[in-house]
């Protein structure tokens, strides 16, 4: 199945690439692209980054000298 880049500069992009590197138009879209995939899986897993942030948090012990603006209820509310 062909694909057809329009945008000029996007080609002449490609075309430096290919040749700097001493691949071929196709190998430098692919290595690219295989790339960009490879980053968006590692990406995928915002829940688990997320939890482990969190997680990094939790681990800072709390200050007897930290000063807190709110006040708290017994839920863990501010008033």
């Amino acid at each position: 199945m062909a694909l057809q880049i329009a945008n000029s500069v996007v080609v002449g992009k490609v075309e430096r690439l290919a040749r700097a590197m001493g691949m071929s138009k196709t190998a430098v879209v692919e290595r690219a692209v295989d790339r960009l995939l490879s980053e968006t899986a590692a990406g995928g897993d915002r829940p688990g980054r997320l939890a482990a942030l969190l997680a990094q948090f939790d681990r800072i012990p709390e200050r007897k000298d930290a000063f807190n603006p709110l006040e708290w209820d017994e839920h863990g509310l501010p008033r």
